[in-house]
């Protein structure tokens, strides 16, 4: 299942994030967390030290690497150099397995150990100020784009995304590759801002979404939360003593974790694993084609000098049961 977390900053998008990996891990899923954020936190929530959270290695410095892996033997795309973001996969081209060795994880990704199991973890690398300009930004994000495209994963098996905070997230096709999009809001005018932007825009391309209520501190919180967005309320979280402790750096084990806030986990998981039954692969592969046809008309054919059009295999679906090549 691939799993989305989105939000406006501050409202305990990437703590949330990190919350439901450690639930994950504890119930021996397997998962591949992600961090897209600009700001680069999730390896600290998830209990790395500052030394080790900054040496894991960029998805976008090794760009080059995942675009040859990626394109196989794919007769479609000449060379490595004309992939962007949203160029599919298609016949020949090697997919990615939430459990298998290959040579992106062993680039980009790092083993985290948690209380309960290990995690795979990756991370878009950190931004400078000169990285702030919107190409250079979508540019690093980008590797994790294709990275989705060429995914396949099972109904037991996570891939979860901490996303850019706020509408960022919309500036590309990126928001629907997910089969559950949690959207983490504070019960504020603010806080449900990105859930009306998020709602909206999303809405033509079938995006499940569902809200948890962040910072709920009361029945008036909870009564807000309702009247702004209905029935996409899934579930609330409210103050966590054992989160402080994280914060600080001396976590206990997560078993400890507030049995309140325990279920709510639980509730994600719960939630994502109803959306399976509305997989729907062949509009997934589709929406694939839709954001990658547009952004080769838009700037893809001028950047690359090549008809990135001429990328799609028309008979290609991307699915659980698509043989993946392996290297050669």
């Amino acid at each position: 299942m691939k799993i989305a977390f989105v939000g406006k900053g501050g409202s305990g998008k990437t703590t949330l994030s990190s919350l439901f990996i450690r639930h994950l891990a504890a119930n021996e899923a397997p998962v591949v967390a992600v961090d897209a954020d600009i700001n680069q936190h999730l390896g600290a929530a998830l209990g790395l030290d500052e030394a080790a959270a900054a040496g894991l290695p960029a998805l976008g410095a090794h760009l080059p690497l995942i675009k040859e892996y990626l394109r196989g033997t794919n007769p479609r795309i000449t060379s490595a150099a004309t992939m962007i973001k949203t160029t599919p996969p298609g016949e020949g081209s090697r997919l990615l397995r939430v459990q298998e060795t290959n040579p992106v994880y062993e680039a980009c990704a790092r083993t985290v150990r948690l209380d309960d199991g290990d995690i795979r973890l990756m991370a878009t690398g950190p931004f400078t100020e000169s990285d702030l300009g919107v190409a250079c930004y979508h540019s690093k994000v980008g590797a994790v784009e294709l990275c989705l495209n060429h995914l396949v994963d099972g109904p037991d098996e996570y891939v979860v995304v901490d996303m850019t905070a706020g509408s960022d997230s919309f500036a590309s096709g990126m928001f629907t590759r997910f089969d559950m999009t949690f959207l983490v809001a504070e019960p504020t005018r603010k806080g449900v801002s990105v859930y009306r932007q998020y709602k909206e825009y999303a809405r033509d391309f079938g995006v499940a979404l569902k809200v948890v209520g962040n910072k709920v501190q009361g029945p008036d919180d909870l009564d807000f939360l309702r009247e702004e967005v209905g029935d996409d309320l899934l579930v609330t979280v409210g103050h966590s003593d054992w989160v402080r402790t994280m914060e600080k750096g001396r976590p206990a084990r997560f078993d400890q974790l507030e049995a309140g806030n325990r279920m709510a986990l639980q509730a994600l998981q719960d939630a994502a694993e109803d959306s399976y039954a509305d997989r729907d692969w062949e509009r997934y592969t589709s929406q694939m084609v839709h954001f990658h046809l547009r952004n080769a008309e838009s700037w893809g054919n001028e950047r690359t000098g090549a008809d990135l059009a001429a990328q799609v295999d028309p008979s290609f679906v991307l699915g659980e049961h698509t043989p993946v090549p392996q290297p050669g």
